[in-house]
Formats: C-alpha cells, sequence, structure tokens
C-alpha cells in the first residue's frame, strides 16, 4: 500500500512539472508572436476593457431607466439601488451597479461631477 502511494504521489509530481513547464513556454511564445506582430501591451489591455463594458440596455435595465431618463432620474435610482444593496447585497450588485451608471454616466458628458456626495443645499 505504501509502494502505491509513492508511485502515485511521484506521477503527481512529474505530472504537475511538465503541465507547468508547458503553459510556461506556451506563455514564452505567445509574447514572442506577439511583439512579432506588433501587438503591444497596451492594446490588449484596452481590448479586454471593450469587452467587459456593459451595454447601454443593459445599464438601463439595471437601473430601471428608459432612455430619455434624465440625468437625475439616473442618479436618484442609482443611489437607491446602491444604497438598499450595499447593506443587504452581494458585491457582485453592487459591481453590476455601479458599472452600470459608469456606462450611463459616459451618455452625460456634463456629468463628472462627484456623484457619491449628496448635493449641497444653497443658503438663502
Amino acid at each position: 500500500m505504501l509502494q502505491a502511494s509513492r508511485i502515485i504521489a511521484n506521477l503527481l509530481v512529474a505530472g504537475g512539472t511538465v503541465l507547468f513547464r508547458a503553459a510556461t513556454t506556451a506563455y514564452k511564445q505567445a509574447i514572442i508572436n506577439a511583439s512579432k506582430s506588433g501587438v503591444t501591451a497596451e492594446s490588449v489591455k484596452q481590448a479586454s476593457k471593450r469587452g467587459r463594458q456593459i451595454s447601454l440596455e443593459e445599464s438601463q435595465k439595471i437601473l430601471g431607466v428608459d432612455s430619455n431618463a434624465t440625468w437625475e432620474e439616473i442618479m436618484e435610482k442609482y443611489k437607491k439601488i446602491y444604497d438598499a444593496n450595499e447593506k443587504n447585497g452581494s458585491f457582485y450588485l453592487l459591481s453590476k451597479i455601479y458599472r452600470a451608471h459608469e456606462r450611463l454616466r459616459e451618455e452625460f458628458p456634463d456629468s463628472h461631477v462627484d456623484d457619491h456626495e449628496e448635493p449641497r443645499q444653497e443658503k438663502q
């Protein structure tokens, strides 16, 4: 029984070593191929960012606003949903809500003031 345990352990170590070397070699080759084709690290980063950005329609659905909503309506919904999920929700939901807000903010160029602060009351 002890002999079988040793054989299995040796096979696992040898297999892990082979997989690690193969992954390392493949990664090195990918870097070489990318540099030959003119791909830079910055272009790879930008391409991956584009793939993760959510659509305008999805953002509107997440926040429960329609396409004609004003920035004030969007912020009202965002704050209400974000605050409710901050207390009881998950990190995943919070990030989806924030990304939806972030995407909708791109549609309103003049909205880049600090959205997380409460509006200041003007003195009369």
